[in-house]
């Protein structure tokens, strides 16, 4: 299978770019940032980060074998004695995007774009999971969906893959239309639409304004759209889209689900129908927000021909994303860590899931500040408590300044509450507190560093 290269005149052709020692240049058939990941045949590009810079390791790319270099054109003077070709360009982040895209055009995979406020992540590892047994399947690795994630996902695609999975995430407006017209999807899923970013997208229409632009981008290149017909502002938006696939928990959707039952530890066993198809099976991970994940995902798969027996074996692969609802049975009591980011959604979404938790008594939520939500996050901190209330969670402890006004709001609560000042007392006292018999939720924004207080409490195992 012949690979796939960037050629001199792709270089050429790089808005901005001057190639110095051009007659040296070979296509290359690989791009990093990493000067410790060069491969034979490579393009190493300094990006200049918020810790390091790349112009900084130039020369240990050159060491490791990289073909050529592309560099910022103001370190021109700095590069001295350099016997390979080097592409001086105004912005190696904005260039990186470029490369891309030339590389994105020499693709053959179909390529499927994700975003949403809650479960992005969830539903791309689904999704890739369901088709990775008929298909050669690339993926976001993690969370590298950013302006610098999507191009090096991009990137790591090569002549081999049928599919790329990429999900795209933001926190800015015009963040998706940046990396959405590098990824050029032929298919575009928005899981749903939350109180995420309010900080800089101001309310759900901002939200919802951002992510469609994924939408948008792929309907030009007439691409198909899957569209969440349980979420009330994308169904309104849908309504002038085209070429376009309903997935929810309705009749009106083309392809249905229904939640049959929960387990005991709070899976759904689900009936997902289509016009010729019909499959049931249990969901492989917890919660009501799962089974819309796994719903999206199995939209996805239907369309790319999978059969019944396909979703049932491949179903039985499909794991916790790592921070994210990951549930952890320990000797004599359960962690739930869910501590990659919170927003309002997902805060709803993961202490429903220790409250529908069946094989343990006590319901114990650690609880730490969602970030980015504006003006509107005392309001929507006070909201989590009124529906903490209405759930079978027995104790909370939270900490952080906004979950001051949230454990405030708890007042007439049944069960204990309490708050933590600082995270050394917070630490101390789940060190000492009885888990016999416990699920332990432990949620908040990434600022927070919630994983810490999960380590307090896996080394009370030890």
């Amino acid at each position: 299978m012949k690979q796939i290269k960037l050629t001199l005149e792709d270089v050429f052709n790089l808005p901005g770019a001057v190639i110095y020692n051009p007659d040296l240049y070979k296509s290359v058939s690989s791009v990093s940032i990493d000067s410790r990941n060069i491969k034979k045949n490579s393009l190493f590009i300094a990006i200049k980060g918020e810790k390091f810079d790349g112009h900084n390791f130039i020369k240990a790319a050159i060491k490791n074998g990289t073909s050529a270099v592309m560099i910022n054109k103001k370190y021109l003077n700095k590069i001295d004695d350099v016997n390979i070709p080097v592409i001086a360009v105004p912005d190696t982040t904005k260039t990186l995007g470029d490369v891309a895209k030339v590389w994105r055009s020499k693709l053959r995979a179909k390529v499927i774009g994700l975003t949403g406020s809650a479960g992005k992540t969830t539903t791309k590892e689904m999704i890739a999971t369901l088709l990775s047994d008929k298909y050669k399947v690339n993926k976001t690795v993690a969370n590298n969906n950013n302006h610098i994630g999507v191009p090096l996902t991009i990137l790591s695609t090569g002549a081999k893959h049928q599919v790329l999975v990429a999900e795209c995430g933001t926190n800015h407006f015009g963040e998706i239309a940046y990396t959405a017209n590098i990824l050029q999807p032929d298919y575009a899923l928005i899981t749903n639409i939350g109180d995420s970013h309010l900080e800089y997208l101001k309310n759900r229409k901002g939200v919802l304004k951002e992510k469609s632009a994924l939408f948008e981008v792929t309907s030009k290149r007439r691409g198909k759209l899957f569209i969440n017909t349980d979420d009330e502002l994308i169904s309104k938006y849908s309504k002038k889209l085209r070429n376009k696939i309903k997935f929810g928990f309705n009749t009106d959707a083309d392809v249905s689900g229904s939640i049959l039952k929960y387990d005991s530890i709070g899976k759904a066993n689900i009936e997902i129908k289509t016009k010729t198809k019909k499959l049931n099976l249990t969901v492989p991970l917890s919660g009501d927000s799962n089974a819309s994940n796994f719903l999206a995902a199995s939209s996805v798969g239907l369309e790319f021909g999978l059969k019944v027996k396909d979703f049932i074996k491949a179903s039985r692969r499909i794991k916790s994303a790592d921070k994210r609802l990951a549930i952890k049975v320990l000797r004599t009591f359960t962690l739930i860590d869910d501590t990659y980011n919170a927003n309002p959604d997902s805060m709803r979404a993961a202490i429903s899931i220790l409250s529908m938790y069946k094989n343990r008594r006590r319901k114990i939520a650690v609880l730490g500040d969602m970030f980015e939500l504006g003006n509107q996050s005392k309001k929507l901190h006070e909201s989590l408590a009124v529906f903490v209330k209405s759930q079978k969670v027995i104790e909370v402890y939270s900490i952080g300044k906004m979950m001051k006004s949230f454990s405030k709001a708890l007042k007439g609560f049944s069960g204990i509450a309490k708050h933590f000042e600082s995270r050394e007392d917070l630490k101390k006292y789940l060190k000492k507190i009885d888990l016999y018999n416990s699920v332990v939720l432990i949620k908040g924004s990434r600022g927070m560093k919630m994983e810490e207080f999960v380590s307090v409490i896996q080394s009370r195992v030890k």
